[in-house]
Order: C-alpha cells, then sequence, then structure tokens
C-alpha cells in the first residue's frame, strides 16, 4: 500500500529528475503561479492540464490557498502517487485527447485559468487543436492559458533556435557540474520495481499510459491551435533558452 509519506518521498525524487532538464523548474512554476495571481482573484478555478503527480498544482495551493484546482492526467500511476500525497487536491482521470472531455470537470462555472508544464508536447498537433478549442469553451472571457515547456522556433527561426537550445544547455551543465540526477526512464524504472506500486503500474500498463515521443514541441504549432480556438492573444511570459512560459488571453 503506498502511504502519504512514501508518495511524497517519491514525488520529492520525480521533482528531482524533472530538474534534470529543467534546472530553472522552479522559476518556471513561480511566474505561472504569479501570472494566475496578477490575473487578479484571490479564488480563481484553475484546470490543470497533465498534472503527473500534482506537483505544479500543490504549489499553486500554497500560494493561493483559496483557489480551487482541478488536476486533470491520464496516467493511473501518476494520479494515484499524486492523490496519496496530496488528499486536499482534486485529481481527475482524462485523457485531454478524447472530445467531450470537460463534461467530466464538474465545473459549476467558467474556469479562470488552465495551467500546464511539461506536458501538452506529448499531444499530436490535430488532437492539441481540438483539445484547445474544447478548453475555450470552460474558460472565460479573458481567461489564461499558461504553458510551460520546452516550445522549439526550428520552422521561424532556425539560428535562434539552435542558440536557445545551446543556451539551455549550457545552464545545465553548470547546474549539474557535480553530477546529475536520476533520469526520467530511471525514475519509472524504480517505480515498477517497488512493491507499493504494483496494482498502479498493473493499471498504467492496461491504460497503455506510456508516453511514445514528443509530437507537437513546435511553437507556432501552439500558438496558432490557440487562436484559431478563439485566444485574442499570445505570448511569451517567460523564458530561458527554448523553456518558456506561453501565455493566451481567451476571447
Amino acid at each position: 500500500m503506498l502511504t502519504h509519506d512514501a508518495a511524497l518521498r517519491w514525488i520529492a525524487r520525480w521533482d528531482r529528475q524533472q530538474e534534470g532538464y529543467l534546472p530553472d523548474r522552479e522559476e518556471r512554476f513561480t511566474a505561472l503561479i504569479d501570472a494566475v495571481e496578477a490575473a487578479g482573484r484571490p479564488d480563481p478555478l484553475v484546470i490543470d492540464l497533465g498534472c503527473g503527480p500534482g506537483s505544479l498544482s500543490a504549489r499553486l495551493l500554497e500560494r493561493l490557498p483559496e483557489a480551487r484546482v482541478i488536476s486533470v492526467d491520464a496516467d493511473p500511476l501518476l494520479l494515484g502517487l499524486g492523490r496519496a500525497a496530496y488528499p486536499h487536491l482534486t485529481f481527475v482521470s482524462l485523457d485531454l485527447r478524447t472530445p467531450g472531455w470537460t463534461e467530466s470537470l464538474g465545473l459549476d462555472g467558467p474556469a479562470d485559468a488552465a495551467v500546464s508544464t511539461t506536458a501538452l508536447h506529448w499531444i499530436s498537433g490535430p488532437d492539441l487543436r481540438k483539445m484547445y478549442a474544447e478548453l475555450a469553451t470552460v474558460l472565460r472571457p479573458g481567461g489564461l492559458l499558461l504553458n510551460g515547456d520546452h516550445l522549439e522556433t526550428d520552422d521561424t527561426t532556425p539560428a535562434v533556435a539552435r542558440l536557445e537550445r545551446a543556451v539551455h544547455d549550457r545552464e545545465a551543465r553548470r547546474a549539474f557540474a557535480g553530477g546529475r540526477p536520476e533520469d526520467w526512464r530511471q525514475w519509472w524504472e524504480a517505480v515498477a520495481a517497488d512493491p507499493a506500486f504494483a496494482e498502479l503500474h498493473t493499471a498504467r500498463t492496461t491504460a497503455g499510459a506510456d508516453h511514445h515521443g514528443s509530437e507537437s514541441s513546435l511553437l507556432s504549432e501552439h500558438v496558432e491551435a490557440l487562436r484559431d480556438a478563439g485566444f485574442a492573444e499570445t505570448g511569451t511570459l517567460w523564458q530561458r533558452g527554448h523553456n518558456r512560459l506561453l501565455c493566451a488571453v481567451r476571447d
């Protein structure tokens, strides 16, 4: 059985392996939550898209304790980990690629913001367009989409794109000069070996929740999909190399 304390330890380990790819991960979290806070409501309704074990959702509620956060993911193991660690959060098992996913959120009004970090690039271009279009139907006018991810510009500014990756790589080498933490695959292998996750690991395998590669990593693809979905403005609020926080404002 996965205990609360064990779940917290595993999420701390998850955070460390994520920082191996994103040495400025906490800074990006801070910028994202700053934007939610600056939108003006002390009690915003926020949807966390592809929440994983709840790292962003938990930080949002620490900063904005009056907020209501609905944390959405399709991975049974990560959801189980988050539920054990953060019983005060609302986790919902949904595949964002399935039309009608918003109907299962239990919303009693329009959301003020939708947030995501290092998740939406796993959705293919056509599914991304449909997901953003459906998201727009449950955001209030002026509501925000805040997406922190590695978003590339090779299709529009290839020379700048190479420099962005170089800046990120150099920062990572400085941050981990003494050795990198375990990587994504090593974390999953360790989880699979822990008997406490046996039931959740079986559920994950049955659900086919494994990622199979990045599908929509171009910034332009996200911007075009958001504009077509009815978001009036898009822009980068924070950036470090090709790691950026994309913001879109609902029309």
